[in-house]
């Protein structure tokens, strides 16, 4: 059964797995079950659980990402054929500008990044961290824009403005042990003539 094939089983497979212990089980079971390759256990049950998959996107042929449309998204189900398992992000810079990969190839990668990513504000940092090592290896200026995605960086933003408005609200607490009288009663009953132990230096 070819990569395609398989991959119209994931999002099946993904409604039922619904956590990772469960995928982790799922994979096992693939392999050691069914005999199944490293890449097709992956391809089926990918390491996170994406909420869409679409299929605009074919797999990548001879280095270059294959597109149906000129608005295709990245169909996650084949994720493992745009960001190969593993691989860094530094990893990913040098491929880019190894491979002399396109614009639309890198907006690819970018969005295999998000889509891959737990929540915005991981997304962003990933796509940041892209970035800086693509500015490192002297990138052109078109392919440094092409892993900006502006929808990511107003939901992390937001997402962050929300962490503050919360720590804010809430104001600092400290356990009482912590409290300023608690630690000036401790102070007064140390006997300075002795050896001062973890606590009395902690004070």
């Amino acid at each position: 059964m070819s990569n395609e094939e398989l991959s119209q089983h994931t999002p099946a497979l993904l409604e039922l797995l619904t956590d990772k212990l469960k995928r982790l089980k799922g994979r096992q079971r693939l392999r050691e079950g069914y005999s199944f390759s490293k890449e097709q256990v992956f391809l089926l049950i990918p390491d996170q659980r994406i909420e869409r998959c679409v299929s605009q996107v074919t797999p990548r042929r001879g280095g270059s990402l294959s597109r149906t449309g000129p608005e295709a998204e990245i169909n996650i189900c084949q994720v493992s054929d745009i960001i190969p398992e593993g691989e860094t992000i530094r990893e990913m810079a040098q491929r880019i500008i190894q491979d002399n990969l396109s614009e639309r190839d890198v907006k690819a990668i970018s969005r295999a990044l998000v889509e891959t990513s737990t929540d915005a504000v991981v997304a962003l940092s990933r796509l940041s961290r892209l970035r800086k090592e693509l500015r490192t290896l002297n990138a052109p200026k078109e392919i440094i824009s092409a892993t900006l995605v502006p929808e990511i960086t107003r939901a992390s933003n937001k997402i962050q403005q929300e962490c503050t408005e919360q720590r804010k609200n809430e104001g600092l607490h400290y356990p009482d042990h912590f409290s300023l009288e608690s630690v000036k009663e401790r102070l007064d009953l140390y006997d300075v003539s002795n050896t001062p132990d973890k606590q009395a230096l902690a004070d």
